[in-house]
This record gives C-alpha cells, sequence and structure tokens, in this order.
C-alpha cells in the first residue's frame, strides 16, 4: 500500500478539479480526500495499491479539461482512518 499528501497548484480550483478527482480515486479503488486550499491549491490525501495511486498521479498531472496543473508537490503520509474517498470543506 501506498500513501501520499499531495498540493496540487495552477489553475485547479473553480474547474471541477475535486469532483473529478474523486471520480477518477473511486474508479482506480484510492481512499483518501481532496480540498480546496486558500492560497488556490488543492490538497488530497491519498491511499492505496500504489500502481493505482501512481496512476491517479499521472492523470491529477493532467486533471480536468479545464485545469492546468503547474506543480504537484507529493510526501509520504499516513492512509487515512477510513475508507473512501470524500470531498473536505476548504481550509
Amino acid at each position: 500500500m501506498s500513501a501520499k499528501r499531495l498540493v496540487i497548484s495552477g489553475r485547479v480550483q473553480g474547474v471541477g478539479f475535486r469532483v473529478w478527482m474523486l471520480d477518477a480515486a473511486r474508479a482506480l479503488g484510492v481512499a483518501g480526500w481532496v480540498r480546496n486550499r486558500s492560497d488556490g491549491s488543492l490538497e488530497a490525501l491519498v491511499a492505496g495499491d500504489t500502481a493505482a495511486v501512481e496512476e491517479l498521479l499521472r492523470a491529477c498531472r493532467r486533471g480536468p479539461r479545464m485545469a492546468v496543473v503547474s506543480t504537484i508537490e507529493e510526501e509520504l503520509a499516513e492512509p487515512p482512518d477510513r475508507p473512501g474517498f470524500d470531498l473536505l470543506q476548504t481550509r
């Protein structure tokens, strides 16, 4: 199992990125959450099979149609306490 905390920057708010990521994570069986940050970036915790997590990261580099991803910071993290993938409130 792999777990990572991500900070995704660029034009990632107001383009449906969170819902797109929710759908992509669920389709891949990846657990965790995603939320907007007050600085205009997104923050996410993703955990699951290493191949599925890496596939989600590759997809996030492209993002949904209207997004422009400039950077993705990633660091190892503890997996979430519960299964599933959720949308959280802005932090």
